[in-house]
């Protein structure tokens, strides 16, 4: 799946006169943001983590940018008309932002598909291109109705769970959770994890055996401490590859642009399963 495709200003009505026409991320979510809904010549310089595969799902496009953007000094020697973060964005940073007269525009953490529709509604208006944002959340909400209808009817759902690197597991208010009660899955992660997530033991994860693990990656080599649990024998040997699902941590961190391969890749591991 391509990801989302760099919106060129011959592609779309130029922006309004009033809109930002310099504009910074210091932001990993609202560099996929800007990228996605932003024209090209709007974008001043993105975040150090922009061009970042593990972080990033627009990084290939992001390296056509400036990616440099973190302490204060490196925002304003781009003087932007408007500067994205993200309110766990170091507050010095966006304190002293603000005391020096810059417009800074905090985005909320995205814990559902309908929290990433609204906001990409209100990113693309603020960039001057609410034509863009609604192409997007097009594209997601035909995802979601075309991966809701897939799911076969009256089938007992697989039990998941996400298990991350250091044996985090992702708990039950979370996008990936909303996404793979979507896609037809049972997700354990409220009960082995709560309502907001935590490490759990290698232990309680053979104990509670879900039917499948959720991964960043199926094939996991042991390249340090916090990958080597799940290169753990016993779990190679309870979820070989063929129970484990691969879902980049790129797809979800973020959503917004990510969201509709997120939800067809989910989609996709639900049919291989027919109607167990």
């Amino acid at each position: 799946m391509a990801a989302w495709a760099l919106a060129g200003p011959a592609l779309a009505e130029a922006p309004p006169v009033d809109a930002p026409k310099r504009i910074v991320s210091i932001n990993a979510c609202a560099d996929q943001l800007l990228l996605a809904l932003a024209d090209p010549a709007q974008i001043a310089a993105l975040s150090l983590y922009a061009t970042d595969p593990a972080y990033s799902y627009l990084a290939e496009q992001a390296k056509a940018f400036p990616h440099d953007a973190g302490a204060a000094e490196t925002v304003i020697q781009r003087d932007p008309d408007l500067v994205l973060a993200g309110r766990f964005t170091k507050r010095e940073t966006r304190s002293m932002l603000k005391r020096l007269g810059f417009k800074v525009v905090e985005l909320d953490t995205v814990k559902s598909i309908d929290d990433s529709i609204a906001q990409i509604r209100d990113v693309a208006a603020l960039l001057g291109h609410p034509e863009r944002g609604n192409t997007l959340i097009a594209r997601i909400e035909a995802a979601r109705a075309k991966a809701t209808a897939g799911v076969p009817a009256g089938s007992h759902p697989p039990t998941v769970a996400v298990y991350q690197r250091r044996g985090y597991v992702t708990g039950q208010n979370t996008l990936t959770g909303e996404l793979l009660r979507l896609a037809g899955f049972a997700d354990m992660g409220g009960q082995l994890a709560g309502k907001t997530g935590g490490f759990v033991p290698l232990e309680r994860i053979v104990t509670d055996r879900p039917d499948m693990l959720v991964v960043a990656d199926a094939q996991t080599v042991a390249a340090d401490q916090g990958s080597a649990l799940l290169a753990h024998p016993a779990l190679r040997e309870l979820y070989p590859p063929e129970r484990r699902i691969a879902l980049p941590g790129r797809l979800t961190i973020c959503a917004g642009p990510s969201l509709p391969e997120a939800i067809e890749t989910l989609a996709a591991e639900r049919a291989k399963l027919g109607g167990s």
